[in-house]
């Protein structure tokens, strides 16, 4: 039986596990559609399926087990949750420069009281939409510590997790995303396709010089892309090595480019840390 992993899988593959059949999980981000097939409904794809399973050139995709993937999902969701805080406190603070022209410190939003608001917003509607963003926010902030609390009880670190947090930027949380999202090392067969799970490697196809168009830009893993994004700044801030790295990329390259190749060399390090299990470094990581 072949199971294709994009969404609403989980009861069926772990109903084939209990009865001993764990049957083949099709990779959507691997899959290339035959240019011959003119049928696209479910019948024609099940038979598009069973074709590539018996031929066995099927792209397999991986498993977590069924404990680590309930953590996950709750890591995901704080990292929802996270986004919708964020984005709240965004309005507050373009709500409040659209109307009166200046800037609120994130400490002030958070102590501002109803009085503060009729002060800054005597108009009515303003003055009403600003106070829901800020009851939101203080409703988000209580389910954000308690997800995070849920997962880091839940959560059992592995060897590799010490060595990242040796990395500068890789913290308590890019860690622990780092351990939930990636899963067996035996995934990667080389540190070349794990820095390409965390969408950190150029995707053009190029032909007698010339660009001949480009890659599949979502083939990756969103989190892990966060991870490395989030955690590149912090070591080309604090690392010498780092920071000389992030200059001379930057010196023949754009801003964006040179940040992003920053991250491709954490991503590298990140995969060299979990299978040697050593500190990092950054020496030979950022030089």
């Amino acid at each position: 039986m072949v199971v294709e992993s994009t969404s609403h899988w989980y009861w069926r593959v772990d109903g084939l596990m209990e009865a001993d059949d764990r049957g083949h999980r099709a990779h959507p981000a691997a899959m290339q559609p035959s240019s011959g097939l003119q049928s696209t409904d479910d019948h024609a794809a099940a038979r598009w399926l069973a074709q590539g399973v018996r031929l066995g050139v099927w792209p397999e995709g991986s498993l977590s087990p069924k404990a680590a993937r309930a953590v996950r999902d709750v890591w995901r969701k704080r990292a929802h949750v996270v986004r919708q805080h964020t984005a709240n406190g965004l309005r507050v603070h373009n709500s409040l420069a659209r109307h009166t022209g200046g800037r609120v410190r994130v400490k002030h939003r958070h102590e501002c009281t109803q009085q503060d608001l009729e002060g800054l917003l005597p108009e009515a509607n303003p003055g009403l939409a600003v106070p829901s963003s800020l009851a939101l926010l203080d409703g988000l902030r209580p389910q954000i510590e308690t997800l995070a609390k849920a997962v880091t009880q839940s959560l059992q670190h592995t060897p590799a997790y010490e060595p990242l947090l040796t990395v500068d930027g890789s913290g308590t949380m890019v860690a622990q995303t780092i351990g939930v999202e990636t899963g067996a090392m035996g995934r990667f067969p080389t540190v070349g396709h794990d820095a390409a799970s965390c969408r950190c490697v150029q995707r053009t196809n190029i032909s007698t010089g010339k660009r001949k168009g480009q890659g599949h830009v979502k083939h990756g893993h969103p989190y892990l892309e966060w991870a490395s994004i989030e955690a590149a700044p912090c070591a080309i801030r604090f690392h010498p090595t780092g920071q000389r790295f992030y200059q001379r990329q930057h010196a023949t390259s754009h801003l964006m480019v040179a940040r992003k190749a920053g991250a491709h060399t954490l991503a590298r390090a990140w995969s060299y840390l979990r299978r040697d299990l050593v500190p990092l470094d950054g020496h030979n990581a950022l030089g």
